[in-house]
């Protein structure tokens, strides 16, 4: 399996590292890398390998390998050499801005999720509101004292079993926790803003994310609401 650098250090831009497969359909497959696979509502990133683009990167679900998608054309690299793996570092610092502020406005409506995306430059979730009725400037306004209030953001890992006993600390109804290897990966901002399992990549503190602003609140049914915001710079 890939060692996935990502996973411990965000902010890693390349390393070093060695081709252990080329797949039917032309994806590399590394030993180790810094490209995070598409997953949990974050596009996989792109970059290059040595010289090679790269235009998505996903994670094949039979497999669980973490594919590098070059884009046509392409001259791939032989089995067993040696290559640098380099992301787009700035889409991949706005992915880490916005799925950060994300996690604030999770913080912010105390209501289930039900799905959600993260883009560079907007994002969204979509909530189970029940009876709540929810407000553009009012949520603005609370993940932005958030934001400034410079928590830290940090992760922990627990094992399937303690996750399986507190089912509590998952708040996306349609994505199930990032299980890897009998543990789960928590991400924690201060320490009681926001907690729940979730295997994406995040600045280290709230003021990296800078304003947020949400531009649209949108009805998705009786109770969903859909949530979208942008960067407000």
């Amino acid at each position: 399996m890939t060692e996935e650098l990502f996973r411990e250090d965000a902010y890693l831009k390349s390393c070093d590292a060695q081709v252990v497969k080329i797949n039917d359909l032309g994806g590399i497959i590394l030993d180790r890398t810094v490209f995070y696979p598409t997953g949990g509502g974050q596009p996989g990133d792109n970059g290059k390998i040595n010289d090679i683009e790269i235009v998505t990167t996903i994670m094949d679900r039979d497999t669980g390998e973490i594919v590098h998608v070059p884009s046509e054309g392409q001259i791939l690299p032989d089995m067993g050499v040696n290559v640098t793996a380099t992301i787009d570092w700035d889409k991949r610092y706005l992915h880490m801005r916005m799925h950060s502020g994300l996690h604030l406005l999770c913080a912010a409506v105390p209501c289930g999720v039900t799905g959600g995306q993260i883009g560079a430059l907007k994002s969204r979730l979509d909530f189970d509101i029940g009876d709540l009725t929810l407000d553009k400037e009012e949520i603005t306004r609370k993940i932005n004292e958030l934001q400034q209030g410079n928590y830290d953001l940090f992760s922990s890992w627990i094992t399937d079993v303690e996750m399986d006993a507190n089912s509590d600390l998952i708040r996306t109804m349609s994505v199930k926790p990032p299980r890897k290897g009998g543990r789960v990966r928590l991400m924690h901002i201060g320490k009681n803003i926001d907690l729940q399992p979730c295997g994406g990549t995040h600045v280290k503190n709230t003021s990296e994310i800078r304003g947020l602003r949400v531009s649209k609140i949108e009805n998705k049914g009786k109770r969903n609401r859909r949530v979208n915001i942008i960067f407000d710079e």
